[in-house]
C-alpha cells in the first residue's frame, strides 16, 4: 500500500534527503513562491517552510516536482494494475470460469479497491473544528503580484449531484480566499463540479461543497486526473493508493471526509450568486483575467492538531502539475483504446497548458478513419476542450513532439488533412479566442506513406520583414520579425513570399523571438500553442469546393502576442532581490 497520508510522504522525503526545511521567516505573499520557483527550476528538493508569516501552520511545497519524486510517491503498481485491468477485459467479458481463474490475481487486487468507513476516533482530521471565522490562520499564499488575492493552490474540491449522491466529483478548482468566511470557486466548463453546481441552480438549491487539503498523495493526484465523466475519482484514488481509502462521517453532518486529510473546509455555494474572481497567474504562464464565479459561504473547517498545509505554485511550464500530469497520462493511457477503440495512444502536452494541444496514434483500417478518431477524441469529456489535435497512424512516442511533428509533416496533404472548426468552446484559461470559453479548433493529420522529404536547414534566402529563420525540427521553420501591433498583416504576405520561393518548408510559425522559441520542446510548445487561435491565426492559400476547404502549402501560423492577450508572468523585481539577499538564510547548510 502507498503512503496513507501527507506526513508519511514527507518523512520519506526527509529520509531520502529530498526535503529542505526552511526555518527562516518567509512571507506567504510572493516571497515563498519565488523561493519555490527557483528550486523547482533546478529540480531541487521538496520544501517545508516552518515559519510562515501570519499562520501557525507549516507549509510544504514541491512535493511532486521531479520525475523521481512522482515515481516514488506512487510506485509502479498503479500503472501495472491499470494495464492488467485493461488487458483482462477480453478475458472477463463475457465472464467464464476459465477466464475468472486466469485473472484471479487481478480480481483479488480489485477487491482491495474502494472506500472504508472509520470511526471518529480513528480520524485525525476531526482533531480541531473552527466554526467562527473558520479560515482564520490558513496560510495566505500569493504567487504573483497581480493576483486578485491568495487562493488554495492544492484544493481537492468534492461535490455530489443534488439528485444522486453516488454521482460525485473530486476536482482541483481554484479556491480564492476572500475573507475568513468566504471563498470563490473557479468551476470551469466541462468540469464535473460545475455540472453539479448547474444542476443545483436549476433546482434553486445551495450546493454543499467540501474542500479537502492534503491526505494521501494518491488523493491529490486523482483530483487532477482527466477521468471520464461519472468515473468515481475516489475509486481511482483507492487504486493508486493500493488499498481502501479511509473516510469518516462529519459529526455535524454532510459529506464524508478523508480521515487522513490535513484540512477540510465545509460550506455551501448558493444558487445564482457570483463575485469577481481573479486575476490570477495560472499554469498557461499568463494572468487569467477577472471574471464572475460562484461563491462559497464557509461553515466550518476541520484540521489535524498538527496540520501541515500543502501548496504548490502555478506559473510557466514546467511546474509541479507537469510531473503529475505526465504520471496520470501514463496511468490512464491503457484505458483510451477501451473507451475509444480506434485510438491506439493519446497524449496531452502539459508544456502548453494541456488543453491547447493533444496528439494521438490512431487506427486507419479504411480511408479517412483517422477523421472519425478526431471527432471521437474531441467529443470525449475534457478532451473536448482540445484546441489543436495532431494525428498519425505511425507508431511514435507522442511525448517526443519533434519526432511526432516530423512524422506528420512527412505525410501531410494540406488539401485533405487540415481541418479548422470555428465558433467552438475553449478552455476557460485560454484567451486566444478573444472571449472567455469561446474560440476554434484545428486538426492536423499525417496518415499513410511519406509524400515528401523534410528540409532541416534554412537555405532559401531572405524573407521580407523576417529577421530570423530557424528550424525547430524537420519541416517546421520558426521565424520572427515585427510584433503583431507593428505589422498584423505579415503572415498573409509571408505566405505569398514563401510560395514565390516554392519553399520546401510545409509549416512555418511566426513568433516574437525565434531563437528563444526553438531552444527546447517546452519553450516551443508553450510559446506556439498558447498564442494562436486556429480560425484567426492559421494562414494559407485555400480553395473551397463542395463545402470543403482545401489548403495549399505552406501553412503559416501566427503565434505572436496579440492585443487583448493576458500579460505574461514575471516575478516582481524587489521580490527577486529580496530572495537573492536571503538565499543563505533559507538554506544555511548549502
Amino acid at each position: 500500500m502507498g503512503y496513507s497520508n501527507l506526513r508519511q510522504w514527507i518523512e520519506q522525503l526527509r529520509k531520502d534527503k529530498d526535503l529542505a526545511v526552511i526555518e527562516a521567516p518567509v512571507d506567504p505573499y510572493l516571497e515563498l513562491a519565488e523561493i519555490h520557483r527557483r528550486v523547482i527550476q533546478e529540480e531541487g528538493p521538496a520544501l517545508l517552510f516552518t515559519n510562515v508569516k501570519g499562520t501557525p501552520f507549516p507549509v510544504v511545497t514541491n512535493l511532486f516536482g521531479t520525475v523521481r519524486r512522482v515515481d516514488q510517491a506512487f510506485g509502479p503498481r498503479p500503472e501495472a494494475l491499470m494495464k492488467s485491468l485493461m488487458g483482462a477485459v477480453e478475458t472477463l467479458l463475457p465472464p467464464t470460469v476459465t477466464g475468472v481463474w486466469k485473472e484471479k490475481g487481478l480480481l483479488l487486487d480489485l477487491l482491495k479497491v474502494g472506500i472504508k468507513n472509520v470511526s471518529q476516533g480513528e480520524a485525525p482530521i476531526l482533531n480541531v473544528c473552527q466554526s467562527t471565522d473558520p479560515l482564520k490562520g490558513l496560510p495566505r499564499v500569493t504567487s504573483w503580484q497581480e493576483d486578485g488575492g491568495p487562493f488554495v493552490t492544492l484544493p481537492l474540491v468534492y461535490t455530489e449531484s443534488p439528485s444522486n449522491s453516488k454521482d460525485h466529483n473530486l476536482g482541483m478548482y481554484r479556491i480564492q480566499i476572500y475573507d475568513d468566511q468566504t471563498t470563490g470557486v473557479h468551476w470551469q466548463i466541462h468540469k464535473g463540479g460545475g455540472f453539479h453546481h448547474h444542476e443545483a441552480e436549476q433546482r434553486n438549491e445551495a450546493l454543499p461543497v467540501s474542500v479537502f487539503i492534503g491526505g494521501p498523495p494518491a488523493l491529490i493526484a486523482t483530483a487532477i486526473a482527466p477521468v471520464p465523466e461519472r468515473m468515481p475519482e475516489l475509486l481511482l484514488a483507492s487504486m493508486v493508493l493500493g488499498g481502501r481509502l479511509p473516510m469518516v462521517k462529519d459529526p455535524m453532518g454532510g459529506h464524508r471526509m478523508p480521515a487522513e486529510a490535513e484540512f477540510v473546509i465545509r460550506g455551501l455555494v448558493p444558487p445564482h450568486e457570483r463575485r469577481p474572481e481573479g486575476p490570477f497567474g495560472d499554469h498557461y504562464g499568463y494572468y487569467s483575467l477577472k471574471h464572475d464565479f460562484p461563491v462559497m459561504n464557509v461553515q466550518r473547517m476541520w484540521h489535524r492538531k498538527d496540520a501541515i498545509y500543502p501548496a504548490t505554485i502555478v506559473g510557466k511550464p514546467r511546474q509541479e502539475d507537469y510531473y503529475l500530469g505526465d504520471f496520470l497520462q501514463r496511468l490512464l493511457s491503457p484505458a483510451y483504446p477501451l473507451v475509444m477503440p480506434s485510438v491506439r495512444s493519446l497524449w496531452a502536452y502539459s508544456e502548453s497548458g494541456s488543453h491547447t494541444l493533444a496528439s494521438a496514434v490512431v487506427r486507419e483500417s479504411y480511408s479517412r478513419e483517422a477523421l472519425v478518431s478526431a471527432f471521437r477524441i474531441l467529443g470525449e469529456g475534457q478532451l473536448s476542450l482540445t484546441k489543436f489535435l495532431v494525428l498519425t497512424n505511425e507508431p511514435v512516442d507522442l511525448s517526443d513532439f519533434p519526432k511526432l511533428l516530423e512524422t506528420v509533416l512527412e505525410r501531410f496533404n494540406p488539401a485533405v488533412d487540415l481541418f479548422i472548426f470555428n465558433k467552438t468552446s475553449h478552455d476557460t484559461l485560454d484567451y486566444t479566442g478573444q472571449r472567455m470559453n469561446h474560440g476554434s479548433k484545428g486538426v492536423l493529420m499525417g496518415i499513410g506513406s511519406k509524400v515528401r522529404e523534410l528540409p532541416r536547414s534554412y537555405e532559401e534566402g531572405n524573407l521580407p520583414g523576417i529577421r530570423a529563420a530557424l528550424p525547430y525540427c524537420g519541416g517546421c521553420l520558426v521565424v520572427s520579425g515585427p510584433s503583431y501591433t507593428e505589422d498584423p498583416e505579415l503572415p498573409q504576405r509571408l505566405v505569398g513570399a514563401l510560395r514565390e520561393k516554392n519553399t520546401a518548408w510545409p509549416l512555418v510559425i511566426l513568433v516574437d523571438n525565434a531563437a528563444e522559441t526553438v531552444k527546447t520542446q517546452t519553450s516551443f510548445l508553450w510559446t506556439v500553442f498558447t498564442r494562436f487561435n486556429p480560425a484567426t491565426d492559421i494562414f494559407a492559400e485555400a480553395m473551397v469546393k463542395n463545402h470543403h476547404i482545401g489548403y495549399e502549402l505552406p501553412i503559416v501560423i501566427d503565434a505572436r502576442m496579440k492585443p487583448g492577450y493576458p500579460d505574461e508572468l514575471f516575478p516582481r523585481e524587489d521580490i527577486v532581490e529580496l530572495v537573492d539577499r536571503n538565499w543563505k538564510n533559507y538554506f544555511p547548510t548549502v
